[in-house]
């Protein structure tokens, strides 16, 4: 089965996957050039580590293609799945980095020092903060928020990807918010962030 050779990114997902399955090289390169950026941005926002949240899509990717052949249409979108994976393997590693690993990428880039370094400082400050933010919350609430505020997931679908109910949802994304407001509100001024009236 052949992917259709229209335009690949108004291709279904499920459809891409069944062409996979069926050996179709460019459905595989098409579904991988979708999703592995979310894939990849999910990790890093629930891990706060770029070599490991590559290693995490990675991961995340060749499950996925593992389980393209058994691949049920229409009980999940093969996005949604992914975004379950992912998390799973982010709280993995979570533990594991409790336990006494080290993460590999443990030394900070050097500081730039070209004529926009300073906007560029500044967002990554603010980006580091948010980060730390969520490094801070309880695993679930890091989760939901991301997945609503972050990747900008509606309730349902992140009910789905973390397994419990839209109330459950929304009360874990209130919580987060609020601890993040509670967290990083000192700081909008160091942040940059200035109240305009």
């Amino acid at each position: 089965m052949d992917m259709p050779r229209d335009d690949p990114d108004a291709t279904p997902e499920e459809a891409l996957l069944a062409a996979f399955a069926a050996g179709d090289r460019a459905a595989a390169r098409a579904l991988t050039q979708r999703l592995t950026p979310r894939v990849l941005a999910h990790a890093y926002r629930l891990l706060g580590n770029r070599a490991e949240a590559e290693e995490v899509a990675q991961e995340a990717m060749l499950r996925l293609w593992r389980q393209a052949p058994e691949w049920r249409a229409g009980e999940a979108k093969p996005s949604t799945w992914l975004y379950r994976v992912t998390a799973n393997l982010c709280i993995d590693r979570r533990r594991r980095a409790r336990a006494g690993e080290v993460p590999l990428d443990a030394v900070p880039e050097p500081p730039d020092t070209s004529p926009a370094a300073i906007e560029r400082m500044q967002a990554r400050a603010r980006a580091e903060a948010l980060q730390a933010a969520l490094g801070d919350l309880p695993e679930r609430q890091r989760e939901a928020v991301v997945l609503r505020h972050i990747e900008g997931l509606s309730n349902p679908e992140i009910a789905a990807i973390m397994g419990t109910s839209i109330e459950a949802v929304e009360g874990l994304t209130a919580r987060g918010r609020r601890a993040l407001a509670a967290a990083l509100g000192h700081r909008k001024e160091e942040l940059g962030h200035v109240d305009e009236r």
